[in-house]
Formats: C-alpha cells, sequence, structure tokens
C-alpha cells in the first residue's frame, strides 16, 4: 500500500518566500547536464517536477526573471527578491504549468530523492551514482520512466492548460 504524501514546506534562505507542496511531485529528476552545473554552481541540479497549482504560497511572492536555457526558449525562474535564492523554474515546453522545484529549498529534502538520474555523459567524473539508481545518458522517454499516476496528471495539467 502507497504511503500517504504528506505536503511538504519549503523557501528561501532569508525566509522571505515560503511555499508548500500540496502533493508528491510527478517526478524527481537529478540533472548532470553541462548547463544545470553552470546554472547551479554545483555538480548537478536536484529538480522536483509538479503541477504549479499544486505549489502553494505561504509567505511572500517570488520575483519571475526570464533566463536562458539549454533549449534557447528560456526559463522562468522564480526567485526570493531579497536573497535571490532559486525556489522554482518554468521551462519553455511546460510553460506556468510545471513547476521544477529545486529540491534543496524544501526544509525536508531528503525525502525527495531522484526517481532517475539525467544527462549522466556530461556528469563530474568524481559524482558516483548509486548503485541501483536509474539513470541514462542523456534524456529518456516519459512512457518509459513515468509511473502511469504521474502521466495521468501531467496529461489533466496540459489539458487544463489548453496543450497537448
Amino acid at each position: 500500500m502507497p504511503v500517504e504524501f504528506l505536503p511538504m514546506d519549503g523557501g528561501c534562505t532569508c525566509g522571505k518566500v515560503r511555499y508548500r507542496l500540496l502533493s508528491k511531485p510527478l517526478i524527481v529528476q537529478c540533472c548532470h547536464c553541462r548547463w544545470c552545473q553552470r546554472e547551479s554552481g554545483a555538480a548537478f541540479a536536484l529538480n522536483a517536477m509538479i503541477e504549479t497549482d499544486r505549489v502553494q504560497p505561504l509567505r511572500g511572492r517570488p520575483l519571475l526573471e526570464t533566463i536562458p536555457s539549454f533549449s534557447g526558449k528560456g526559463q522562468e525562474v522564480a526567485r526570493c527578491p531579497d536573497c535571490m535564492v532559486a525556489l522554482w523554474s518554468h521551462y519553455a515546453g511546460g510553460g506556468a504549468t510545471f513547476a521544477y522545484v529545486r529540491v534543496g529549498t524544501l526544509d525536508d529534502p531528503d525525502r525527495l530523492p531522484p526517481d532517475i538520474h539525467v544527462f549522466t555523459a556530461s556528469k563530474q567524473p568524481w559524482v558516483v551514482i548509486p548503485e541501483g539508481s536509474r539513470a541514462v545518458p542523456a534524456f529518456y522517454r516519459r512512457s518509459e520512466v513515468w509511473t502511469a499516476e504521474s502521466l495521468e496528471r501531467r496529461r489533466i495539467a496540459l489539458e487544463g492548460a489548453g496543450g497537448a
């Protein structure tokens, strides 16, 4: 029997912006591409993809800014207007329908380990992906990786947004 998801809270460093994830993410991806390495200033980026309407504001309002992305279509980053910590992004493919929440901004990030490691062909050579973890050299087909529940939630979200 699946464990019930308990909402998870998160926020920026200074505490001005706080949010809550109202359900479990669609997927948690650990991206090892060089773009994410540069943007995060770390060896990878760990993002929990979730419907934006399931990210509940608790305090403050993030600043939304558009920055370049690997696809060339740009991404909108939600940052604290004071400490400038990136809380989540909206990528061109899903627009404002989906938020890619920075797992490290959660109060208890240990609850969301990666479901999959992507772009491992460009990972730092000293990063060791745990044995038994799902990992791919580039990206993947959603139909082969996502759960049936997540695929259905994605379909419903896109339908509600007028997408395909």
